[in-house]
């Protein structure tokens, strides 16, 4: 056998074939595209010929730098929150949230966990007793939940958000407050006294079994009590709250209940109520004044007669509201509960994330699975967790995907014939393709680039279809090189025939992705990103590396190498050419068994002295490299080789018939070629097809006009799950969402009192204002406020008549009366600071409604430190906290009636609407007390108007004045 010619190896006569000049060119008339087209496939040609010399440099190296790279996924950050995710970058909502979180901080609020009741059956009425008996059985369910963490146990009266705790003189009294005080939750539950069940907090008094909300009659209480102590300031309190007999007095959604207390209106009658009649409205907490739950925070798919009475709801929702972190883990710190945990935010945060899980868990299997109604349960934790399972990369999904592909490209590309087979060329490929995936993304992070769901979803896998189809496009290409491509161009010759298509095509993708970087969406723009880079290091990878996996393959097949296994020799390496000599008795050249191997090059000719056919192999420097596959049968050889002379002698002779073989046809190319085209160009189908097309056209069109605006979160989280069927359900009959307006820069409020009373009114008249049909939006804080200073100028006006308070003497008159006489003989001015002659000259609100500018900040902290339970029904949250001022009318120092300190931050409470939700206006005022009556305004950070737009169905997170979910607590 003679030796392979090396893929190095060339004759020292050989020149390379010249190439056909382009026709312009050759008529003197070159054109720009022309040439810039030739020019850079001369560039794609040399690089092809370097890479094919030097393949395992090129190999090596481009290995190392993508491996590095991916190195880089080690420092991806994946973004899961929905704010950062969807705001837009730079926006005037950016800057506002900005804002109010560097005013209010991250964790300024509390957050809610939801409970969604729905039939089983689409449409079926909830306002039975059965259905509220049944969400009575979820609610309580999740209401018990408990979870032990640091050593201690964690129950919901723990964490709960409480709203507005007196502060009591009396020690006994404020302990049992403070352990009865109810949680706020927000329930159809409260309309009826099953609502008690869901408050987990008990006191106890010798003689008295414990006390309950269940058993706690506020009023019966204090008449028992108020023997032993002076109860007076807490029983002004409760009846101002309106408490009454709380939850004793309301009906029994189950009569024969035994612990049904005789107070019900249904006790005797044992008669089960009216249920749709008792939530026409709304509910109540255990205050009717301040705690107020709409019939829309309660009810959903609600249908009413003609004269507008509740008839039926398809929907019941119970909100249960917890403390921040921050909120738990001040309330907690120096307790002795926690002295001996370290206690901090992070270990507060934990409580509160397992807590929730838990609720949800629980709620979700309260009733059973053929229970006519279905519950759905959702916490801001189960948003978080499954927006972090889901931006997380699966492992098995994405190295399922690549198997795949692996065996797509191997199958596709082996072939019978060694010479033509690429199974691990197509291998080779895919694993390269991965590679540059994930160097890409790499890079990405290192970039600092941040990963969403869409990255980890769906990237990896649009990258693989990009970057696979440039790995078959050169593949291809490669084998169909023209007969007459020396072996050190066939690379060359490949990428200057498709290296340009894949070039354009590559660059047009990274450049359209680069485009979309001008969408302002972050999500969006980092996908866009990540994509772009991601094509470029795909590029990259086609274009250098994976010709030196050809040119590796090229060398594989002129040593006859197996496909894949490439460590083993193909059997027809071992062939050789068997001439079997005969005699030529009629001067033709018998021909007898001829085994060719596509290596050697031989001249064949018949001597007539012999008559015997003689083969002659020339010497090695005149060899020819083969034009094409060196495996192939196609050789550059001169004319009279053994191939060329049994291929005239079997042109000559009969051939036999060879039918082809039946599985032979089983191929995607046989039926194309003789099945699918020849039926595609028959008239009929030719008018078929532009028919459906023009259908299908029209129907996409159509189609697009029904696309709705906006994100919902049902659209980003998936399908399937549990958290999807609570947000279409809320969706459905619950679809609320906030919108908040935030005051900044200089804002006055003080004198600025008409121009927020004209905008809340204006709020009030739009068709989107909860609760129709009432003409009036919730009240803000400004309006609890101003209603507290009205209360108190009226007690002071009835003592001040009855001679109960005088020009020098409050000690006889009423709490409100006496602290209205200390608020209306301030001055402001901190060397004169009382003037008696006001109290008969001016008044705590006028006759317009407003409140005197030098009052304004002085009474803003009395009524902070003075009516608890209105500060918190009203959302205010002043940051930092202002300080706290005692009342007490019998103090005869005068050290009492000077009212001074400072305040910062003044937000207003929660303006509801439908489709826009405005719950607090905030501004800031780093000025002290003293100084108020004489400023422009509390100072230079609070003016403007800045709006806040939440997702639609969802309530914000962050919420601009702390309040995440001031949809459910404005009405307080």
């Amino acid at each position: 056998m003679v030796r392979p010619l090396s893929l190095g190896e060339l004759p020292p006569n050989y020149t390379p074939p010249a190439r056909s000049a382009a026709p312009q060119i050759l008529a003197g008339s070159l054109q720009a595209p022309v040439w810039l087209r030739t020019y850079f496939q001369g560039l794609l040609f040399s690089l092809g010929c370097r890479v094919q010399r030097h393949c395992g440099k090129v190999l090596f190296l481009g290995l190392v730098a993508f491996g590095a790279l991916a190195l880089g996924l080690r420092v991806a950050v994946i973004e899961t929150d929905p704010e950062q995710l969807w705001v837009e970058v730079d926006s005037q909502v950016s800057q506002e949230l900005h804002y109010t979180k560097e005013k209010l901080g991250e964790e300024a609020a509390y957050t809610s966990q939801m409970l969604i009741q729905t039939a089983s059956q689409e449409g079926g009425n909830v306002l039975t007793p059965e259905a509220l008996g049944l969400h009575l059985q979820a609610a309580l369910t999740a209401s018990k939940v408990q979870v032990s963490l640091y050593g201690k146990s964690w129950d919901l009266n723990k964490i709960c958000y409480k709203s507005g705790v007196p502060l009591i003189e009396n020690g006994m009294i404020e302990r049992m407050i403070e352990k009865l005080f109810p949680c706020v939750i927000l329930t159809p539950l409260d309309c009826f006294w099953e609502g008690a069940k869901l408050q987990g907090g008990s006191a106890y008094l010798p003689g008295r079994p414990d006390i309950q909300w269940t058993n706690l009659d506020p009023q019966q209480l204090l008449e028992e009590l108020g023997p032993f102590a002076s109860l007076e300031g807490f029983r002004e309190l409760l009846e101002k709250a309106q408490v009454g007999q709380a939850y004793v007095g309301r009906p029994c959604l189950d009569p024969d209940d035994q612990h049904c207390p005789p107070s019900a209106p249904n006790h005797r009658s044992r008669q089960a109520p009216n249920v749709a009649q008792e939530l026409s409205g709304g509910c109540h907490g255990f205050s009717h004044k301040f705690m107020h739950w709409q019939e829309e925070l309660l009810l959903g798919g609600t249908a009413r007669d003609l004269q507008g009475q509740l008839l039926r709801a398809e929907a019941l929702q119970s909100t249960f509201l917890l403390m921040s972190p921050r909120q738990l883990y001040e309330h907690f710190r120096g307790d002795y509960q926690t002295h001996d945990i370290g206690w901090s935010e992070e270990q507060a945060s934990t409580v509160l994330q397992s807590w929730q899980r838990r609720f949800v868990q629980l709620a979700q299997e309260a009733l059973p699975a053929n229970a006519s109604q279905k519950i759905h349960a959702f916490s801001s934790t189960s948003l978080d967790d499954i927006l972090h399972e889901f931006s997380e990369v699966s492992a098995a999904r994405v190295v399922g995907g690549y198997l795949l592909m692996l065996a797509y490209a191997c199958v596709t590309m082996l072939r019978w014939d060694c010479a033509q087979s690429q199974g691990a060329v197509g291998l080779a490929g895919v694993l390269l393709v991965a590679l540059a995936v994930a160097s890409g993304l790499g890079l990405c992070a290192l970039l600092g680039i941040t990963f969403n769901a869409a990255t980890t979803q769906v990237l990896p896998f649009l990258a693989l279809g990009i970057g696979v189809d440039d790995i078959f496009l050169l593949a291809h290409a490669f084998t169909k090189a023209p007969p007459n491509t020396p072996l050190p161009e066939r690379m060359g010759e490949c990428l200057r025939r498709t290296g340009t298509s894949v070039a354009l095509t590559s660059i047009n993708n990274m450049v359209a992705f680069f485009m979309a970087v001008l969408v302002p969406i972050p999500a969006l723009r980092a996908f866009s990103l990540q994509a772009a880079i991601v094509v470029g290091c795909n590029f990259a990878a086609v274009m250098l590396v994976f010709p030196a996996i050809l040119s590796l393959d090229l060398r594989r097949r002129h040593r006859q190498r197996l496909d894949v296994l490439c460590c083993f020799s193909s059997p027809c390496s071992a062939q050789v050419i068997q001439i079997l000599p005969q005699e030529l008795g009629d001067r033709r050249v018998p021909v007898g068994v001829a085994h060719l191997t596509a290596t050697v090059q031989a001249f064949t000719h018949c001597e007539t002295s012999s008559q015997h056919v003689v083969t002659i192999l020339p010497p090695q420097t005149h060899l020819m490299s083969p034009s094409s596959d060196p495996l192939s049968s196609e050789l550059c050889s001169p004319v009279g080789s053994t191939r060329d002379l049994l291929g005239q002698e079997e042109g000559t002779r009969p051939k036999a018939a060879c039918e082809p073989l039946l599985c032979a046809q089983w191929t995607l190319a046989h039926f194309a070629r003789y099945q699918f085209a020849p039926l595609l160009l028959q008239t009929q189908t030719k008018a078929l097809v532009l028919v459906s097309f023009g259908a299908l056209l029209g129907l996409s069109l159509y189609g697009a006009t029904l696309v709705q605006d906006g994100l919902a979160l049902t659209d980003v989280v998936p399908r399937g799950t549990k958290e999807h069927a609570f947000l279409s359900a809320q969706l459905k009959y619950f679809s609320l969402y906030e919108v908040a307006l935030v005051t900044q820069g200089g804002f006055d409020y003080a004198h600025s009192q008409r121009a927020l009373f004209d905008l809340h009114q204006r709020f009030s008249t739009l068709k989107s204002v909860l609760p129709p049909p009432a003409t009036q939006a919730p009240r803000t804080w400004l309006h609890y406020y101003r209603s507290w200073l009205q209360g108190i100028q009226a007690a002071f006006d009835q003592d001040w008549a009855s001679g109960r308070i005088t020009r020098y003497s409050y000690r006889n008159g009423s709490e409100d009366g006496a602290l209205a006489y200390k608020l209306l003989i301030q001055t402001g001015n901190s060397q004169e600071p009382l003037d008696f002659n006001q109290l008969t000259t001016r008044k705590l609100v006028d006759e317009e409604g407003l409140i005197p500018p030098e009052l304004f900040y002085m009474g803003l902290t009395v009524w902070v430190s003075s009516d608890p339970l209105g500060l918190a029904a009203s959302q205010a949250n002043f940051y930092p906290p202002p300080p706290e001022w005692l009342h007490d009318k019998y103090d005869t120092t005068g050290e009492n009636l000077r009212i001074s300190g400072s305040t910062a931050l003044l937000p207003v409470s929660g303006l509801h609407l439908a489709g826009v939700h405005l719950p607090c206006l905030c501004a800031a005022a780093p000025q002290s007390m003293d100084s108020w009556p004489h400023s422009a305004g509390p100072g230079d950070d609070d003016c403007g108007a800045l709006w806040y737009h939440g997702i639609p169905g969802h309530q914000a997170e962050c919420h601009p004045c702390g309040d995440p979910c001031g949809l459910y607590r404005h009405w307080c």
